[in-house]
This record gives structure tokens, sequence and C-alpha cells, in this order.
């Protein structure tokens, strides 16, 4: 089973999270936390990697909806978007929502689920268009 929406994109890292940031608030995502992993690990670990962040995105009424339906789905809520160099590139990922449908097998879940896919998809999206003007 695939767990993510991926798109490869030409512009620059740095280019990229702010374009990310942006398109995800557009579509009613904010940032709530932001990991650079590349950082942590040279700082922690002294091992150097391509730039890599994630950022924790949260839409506050699909997070609710999904939370009032069972408690311990924060463990999936589609929070993670990964920003990486990948060669060339610059890749974006986001969970697939679908992911907490599967895993909990809780029906309830699927509306949340789709909208949130809709909106990622969106953003996702966004960003390719961008990327081909």
């Amino acid at each position: 089973m695939r767990y993510d929406r991926t798109v490869h994109l030409e512009t620059d890292f740095a280019t990229t999270v702010a374009r990310t940031r942006d398109a995800l608030a557009e579509q009613g995502f904010g940032i709530l936390t932001e990991i650079d992993v590349t950082a942590t690990l040279k700082a922690k670990l002294h091992h150097d990697m391509e730039d890599y962040v994630i950022l924790g995105a949260c839409n506050p009424p699909l997070a609710h909806r999904a939370l009032e339906t069972d408690r311990s789905i924060g463990l999936l809520l589609p929070c993670n978007v990964v920003v990486r160099r990948d060669g060339d590139r610059t890749a974006v990922q986001a969970l697939d929502p679908s992911t907490m449908v599967a895993l909990s097998e809780l029906e309830a879940l699927r509306p949340v689920a789709e909208e949130a896919a809709r909106r990622l998809d969106a953003a996702l999206a966004s960003l390719t268009a961008a990327d081909d003007s």
C-alpha cells in the first residue's frame, strides 16, 4: 500500500519549502512544527545528508472531526509534509490521508480523509502548476 502523495519540482530547496508553506496555508493547513532533519542529524550524529525538512501541518477543523470519531486517531493524522532534495529535484511528500482509514478500519473517518486528500492534492497540484510556469 502506498502511503504517500508525492510531487517533484525543479525549484531549489528553500524556494520549495516557502512555496509548500504557502500552498498548505491556502488549503487551510497551518504549520505547527518544523523539523530540520539535516541540521538535527548533523548536530547530534555528525552525519551529512541532503536537505530534508518535516513540516507538521494541521487543518484544525479536519483534525477536530477525526478526533471526535476516535481520540487515538491523532497517531495517524496526515500531518507530516516532507520537503527534501531528491537528486537534481526537490520532492514534496504528504501522508496519504486514506492511511488513517485503512489502518484504523473506521469507516466514519472516510469523509474526513477524503476532504484532507482533496486539500492536500490541491496544495501539491498548485506547486506543480507554479513549477510549470
